[in-house]
């Protein structure tokens, strides 16, 4: 697998689509700074670590609905494996005026927009969450 962190979106945005409760993905430490991020900002109820029918880890994924409709309406991987996007600290774009979260993996962690700002620290954008 070439791109780990487009699959676990994937999963999810595809999970959401069809109403899924919960959604297994294979686990890693960097899956699990971003699922931490989602579940800190509100979009994820939480996740678990599991086991997959093979006995590999996975991480089992409780995603979050209000009034039957997904909470994360929109869900962009924006760093790829072809074309990576590092940004500086003034760089780093708001989404949707505030509304949304960029997902920034620093030299500090993987965090916020808003938490790279007031830490004074630029890095790899991603993903977006809206």
């Amino acid at each position: 697998m070439n791109d780990p962190i487009g699959d676990m979106l994937t999963r999810i945005r595809n999970s959401q689509m069809r109403g899924k409760s919960t959604v297994m993905t294979p686990a890693s430490k960097q899956r699990a700074r971003v699922l931490d991020v989602l579940a800190d900002e509100g979009y994820i109820r939480g996740y678990a670590p599991a086991t997959d029918k093979n006995g590999h880890p996975a991480f089992e994924i409780s995603l979050k609905y209000y009034e039957g409709t997904p909470v994360i309406r929109e869900l962009k991987r924006v760093s790829k494996p072809g074309r990576r996007v590092y940004l500086g600290v003034g760089d780093i774009p708001q989404v949707r005026q505030g509304l949304g979260v960029s997902i920034v993996s620093t030299s500090k962690g993987v965090m916020t927009d808003a938490t790279a700002r007031s830490q004074n620290v630029g890095g790899e954008v991603l993903c977006t969450v809206f």
